[in-house]
């Protein structure tokens, strides 16, 4: 009887072990095969009215809030950077590692570097606008940011981009977003 038992015992256990490395190889093999499983998220999308966003309760945060909007809309969207002055301080700190500090800075790095033309400034924001949120003196802008493949254009997913400024006297002193370098 203790023969059998161990004789089991070692059937079982190497059955066991096939197993174990079976299911191993299997979960691996589609690990490799099936990347994309597991990298799954939800997709970034703006809201149905991003103007909605760039209100306040507060006076402050309201008024902090309409210099964002406008940097948006009237410089980022419509691309009128002759009226740059209007929202950006003349020293605007830039923290961008690929546009120079400064009003005069910001308005080369749009129009002669990244050569942006004007266009009609939209009656209402069409730039899709995740979220706005203001805290003292500080307004971030969040926008979806779809990611494609360099080489088929193919949709690879969505993320967060990001706009920050520091508002002083009515206009942006200060800027940060997530650019890396050119």
């Amino acid at each position: 009887m203790k023969k059998q038992a161990h004789r089991f015992k070692n059937l079982v256990g190497k059955k066991l072990l096939r197993l174990g490395a079976m299911t191993v190889l299997g979960l691996s093999t589609m690990s490799i095969l099936l990347p994309a499983a597991s990298y799954a998220q939800e997709p970034v999308v703006g809201v149905a009215n991003p103007d909605a966003l760039f209100t306040s309760s507060d006076p402050r945060l309201h008024a902090n809030k309409q210099v964002a909007y406008h940097i948006v809309k009237d410089l980022l969207e419509a691309g009128h950077w002759e009226q740059a002055d209007k929202y950006l301080s003349k020293r605007y700190i830039q923290h961008n590692p690929n546009a120079a500090s400064g009003l005069d800075g910001v308005i080369k790095y749009f129009v002669e570097v990244r050569k942006v033309q004007a266009k009609p400034i939209p009656e209402k924001m069409t730039k899709p606008i995740v979220a706005v949120i203001a805290e003292g003196d500080l307004v971030t802008v969040m926008y979806p940011l779809p990611v494609r493949d360099k080489t088929t254009n193919q949709l690879l997913y969505t993320t967060t981009w990001f706009d920050t400024w520091r508002i002083v006297d009515g206009k942006a002193d200060e800027h940060w977003d997530s650019a890396l370098k050119n």
